[in-house]
Parts: structure tokens; C-alpha cells; sequence
């Protein structure tokens, strides 16, 4: 990851169950500027492609998305 990858922020959902996540993770990202990148972490299995499917319908970008035994981490950059 590039300096310039850094996360403005850190969503913490591990223990939630959808909608959380998903509900979370669209607040926390409208609170941050056009380009500022949110970590998302969940363990929700729905979660990874829910919230893949929010930001790429949205106009955000999934920077990067690891799954490591079920624990999940996004980076989403905010776009418009």
C-alpha cells in the first residue's frame, strides 16, 4: 500500500450481522472527503460482496479487499 493509501478512518463491524455493516460502513464514508480512504473490517460472510456492491453502485473504490480465515478488510476510497 502507498503512502497515499492510508485510511482516514477505521469502521470496526467484526461481530455484526447484516444490514450493520453495510449500514456502517455507507455512514462513515459520506463523513469523509472526496478521496479519503475508509477501513472497513467485518467478519459478516454477506458483508463482502454487500459492501462491495454498495461502493462500486455509489462511485466509490474498493482499493483493496483482503479475507484472511473470515475476517474481513476493505479499503474503499470515497469518490463523488
Amino acid at each position: 500500500m502507498e503512502a497515499n493509501e492510508e485510511p482516514k478512518r477505521t469502521l470496526d463491524c467484526v461481530g455484526l450481522f447484516c444490514p450493520e455493516p453495510l449500514y456502517r460502513t455507507r455512514k462513515n464514508i459520506e463523513a469523509l472527503e472526496v478521496g479519503e480512504i475508509l477501513e472497513v473490517l467485518a467478519d459478516d460472510p454477506t458483508a463482502a460482496k454487500d459492501i462491495a456492491r454498495f461502493a462500486k453502485r455509489s462511485g466509490h473504490e474498493v482499493v483493496s479487499f483482503e479475507n484472511e480465515g473470515g475476517q474481513l478488510r476493505f479499503l474503499i476510497r470515497r469518490g463523488k
